[in-house]
C-alpha cells in the first residue's frame, strides 16, 4: 500500500509540473503588410533565441488599427505609418506612444515581359501612358494603406497621379498591390521596396527605387497594446537589438538614427 501511495504521489507531482509549465497562448501581433519578410524572420530569429512564438497578422496599417480600435486581441502594433500609433495612444489603447523602428522607402516594378521602362523619375512609365501599353496599374488602396497614399503622392508628385486614374487596381494593402503586378496582369505597380528583395519576386519583376524626397516619410511606429502579456514584451524589446536591426536593414528599410 505504501508502495501504490508513493507511486500515486510521484505521478501528481509530475502532473503538477506539467500543469506549471503549461506555455500561455502565443501572443498575437498585428503588423503591416510590408513587414511581412523582414517580420517572419525576426519571429523565427526570436523563437530560436527564446524559445517563445508570436503570431503574425499581417495587414493594411489602417484596417489593422480600426480591429484594435474595435477591441482585437492583439498585443503588439508594428504600422507602417506612425499616425496610426498616435490615433490608438490618444484612444487609451496602448502603453504609452511607442517607438520608431524603422523608415520605409517605394519601388516601382514591372514584371518580366512588361512594356514599361523602369527608371527612378518615371519617365519610363510617362512613355508607356503616351503609348497605351499600361492598362493596369497597382498599388495598395490609399485609404487605409500607408504604402498606398505614398505611392499617390509620389505619383501625383510626377504629374502621372491624374492620367493613371482609369488604370489603377487597388490592392487591400501593399503586399496584394505586389501580388496583381506578378501575377495579376499588371503591367506596373508601386510597392514597398522590403517586399521586392522577396528572392520569389527577383525571378518574376525588376524594380528600381522611387526618391525619398518625392513623399511623405513612411515613418513606422510600433507600440504594445495596453493588454500585452511578458512574450509580446520580451518580442518587442527584441526588436530594438542589434539582431532585429540588422533583419530590417536587410529588407531596405531605413534605421532611425536614435529612435531604437
Amino acid at each position: 500500500m505504501t508502495h501504490l501511495l508513493r507511486r500515486c504521489a510521484v505521478l501528481l507531482g509530475l502532473l503538477a509540473l506539467v500543469a506549471c509549465g503549461k506555455s500561455e497562448p502565443a501572443p498575437q501581433i498585428a503588423a503591416a503588410a510590408d513587414l511581412r519578410l523582414a517580420l517572419t524572420d525576426a519571429a523565427a530569429a526570436f523563437e530560436k533565441e527564446t524559445g517563445e512564438k508570436v503570431v503574425l497578422n499581417f495587414g493594411a496599417s489602417g484596417n489593422l488599427t480600426r480591429q484594435l480600435q474595435q477591441g482585437a486581441p492583439f498585443e503588439l502594433f508594428l504600422s507602417a505609418d506612425e499616425s496610426y500609433v498616435t490615433q490608438l495612444a490618444k484612444a487609451g489603447k496602448t502603453r504609452d506612444e511607442g517607438r520608431l523602428y524603422a523608415i520605409g522607402r517605394l519601388a516601382l516594378i514591372a514584371p518580366k515581359g512588361s512594356p514599361l521602362r523602369l527608371d527612378s523619375q518615371l519617365a519610363g512609365l510617362r512613355e508607356g501612358l503616351a503609348r497605351g501599353d499600361i492598362s493596369r496599374f497597382a498599388i495598395a488602396n490609399p485609404e487605409h494603406a500607408p504604402y498606398g497614399r505614398r505611392a499617390q503622392e509620389a505619383l501625383d508628385h510626377a504629374g502621372l497621379w491624374k492620367p493613371l486614374q482609369d488604370k489603377l487596381v487597388l490592392g487591400e494593402n501593399v503586399s496584394q498591390a505586389l501580388q496583381f503586378a506578378t501575377e495579376g496582369g499588371a503591367q506596373g505597380s508601386i510597392v514597398a521596396h522590403s517586399l521586392v528583395l522577396d528572392p520569389a519576386v527577383k525571378g518574376k519583376a525588376a524594380y528600381v527605387l522611387i526618391p525619398a524626397d518625392w513623399h511623405t516619410p513612411l515613418r513606422q511606429r510600433m507600440v504594445l497594446m495596453k493588454t500585452a502579456g511578458p512574450v509580446a514584451e520580451r518580442f518587442y524589446a527584441y526588436l530594438a537589438e542589434p539582431a532585429a536591426k540588422a533583419i530590417f536593414a536587410k529588407y531596405g528599410f531605413t534605421l532611425p538614427a536614435g529612435a531604437l
